[in-house]
């Protein structure tokens, strides 16, 4: 099969999206089928306005071109940015039957820096552009159901995956600092909500692994907590193993991949009762989530590593592409009655 994937988060970014897309198009090109991953490093760029890291593609006239060079079978768009517009409208004036997913929320995002912005405007136009989709791949039944209630249809769940390869209980290290160990990964920037982690009142050492446009702001506001910058791998696993508790302060990421890589290395959450983590944690199996994060993470101590290890083996890379495999469509199909909506009560 030749597939196109058009995402605007690629390589050199480091988040959930990409670690996301990464895996599954590994798995594909495994299978044998011919992936042409459309990202931006493929264009003249710019920087994203405050997240510089982020590059956004200029001349998006030259997408056009490729898919109807390379002729795929089926096409994908993961994100909302230029190149998927791009695509979207492209693949509109074609009639290409095609999927999209759905990973951030955007209009948040845009809110907490434009407060003036009204959060309806924001879905009004992911909506136009999830419209024509004949699914919406999204991370939970939570998100799922907030979808639903804000008009959006055709919406299936996606589970996400971990590669347990590398992420497990033996990368562990020594280290000399005081326990427990509080850990947090992701970008550090202002909607990860970091400072809710760095204030709580809880014994022993606080740890970013981590990099963005917060970073140097937060160094210097708290100076006894421990900011290695970006990790990958191994090394990053070595974290996760090494830490007695992973906290994700977050209470707008759609998913976090982070948590499962946790898991992976024995390590329980920490989080709010929020959409994301409440799809993810077993409450008092494999973390606790609280209004309290300190709370949270103290009960954490407690929890059985083995739980937190069965539950995130249980969840595999390999079936996660497999289920987006299956449900991308051929562009000259129309759009399958049997894509369910999302159920709003479920």
């Amino acid at each position: 099969m030749r597939l196109s994937i058009v995402t605007d988060a690629w390589y050199p970014q480091v988040n959930g999206v990409v670690t996301t897309l990464a895996a599954v198009v590994e798995w594909l090109r495994g299978e044998g089928h011919c992936v042409d991953v459309i990202e931006p490093g493929d264009f003249r760029t710019v920087p994203c306005p405050g997240y510089p890291e982020i590059r956004l593609a200029l001349g998006t006239r030259a997408l056009r071109r490729r898919l109807d060079r390379f002729g795929p079978d089926r096409v994908h768009v993961v994100t909302e940015g230029p190149l998927g517009h791009a695509a979207i409208r492209h693949l509109r004036r074609r009639r290409w039957s095609h999927t999209t997913s759905f990973h951030t929320r955007f209009p948040e995002y845009v809110q907490a820096r434009l407060p003036f912005i009204p959060l309806s405007w924001g879905y009004a136009l992911l909506r136009r552009f999830h419209r024509d989709a004949a699914a919406t791949l999204v991370p939970t039944a939570g998100m799922a159901r907030e979808l639903a209630a804000r008009g959006f249809d055709r919406l299936v769940v996606w589970n996400r995956g971990v590669d347990t390869r590398v992420f497990a209980p033996d990368a562990a290290f020594e280290t000399e600092l005081m326990r427990p160990i509080h850990l947090f990964v992701g970008r550090v920037s202002p909607e990860k909500n970091i400072e809710a982690f760095l204030d709580m009142d809880v014994a022993g050492t606080k740890v970013v692994v981590g990099d963005g446009p917060d970073r140097v702001r937060l160094e210097r506001a708290y100076p006894q907590a421990v900011f290695p910058g970006y990790r990958h791998g191994r090394e990053l696993a070595g974290w996760f193993a090494s830490a007695d508790v992973f906290v994700f302060p977050s209470r707008t990421d759609t998913y976090g991949v982070v948590m499962l890589e946790a898991m992976a290395c024995g390590t329980p959450v920490a989080a709010y009762p929020v959409t994301g983590p409440i799809d993810v944690v077993q409450q008092g199996v494999t973390g606790f989530l609280a209004l309290d994060l300190a709370e949270a993470a103290r009960d954490c101590l407690d929890l059985d590593p083995a739980d937190c290890i069965a539950q995130a083996r249980a969840n595999d890379w390999r079936a996660t592409a497999r289920f987006f495999l299956d449900h991308t469509v051929p562009i000259d199909g129309a759009i399958p009655d049997e894509v369910p909506k999302a159920p709003v009560d479920a």
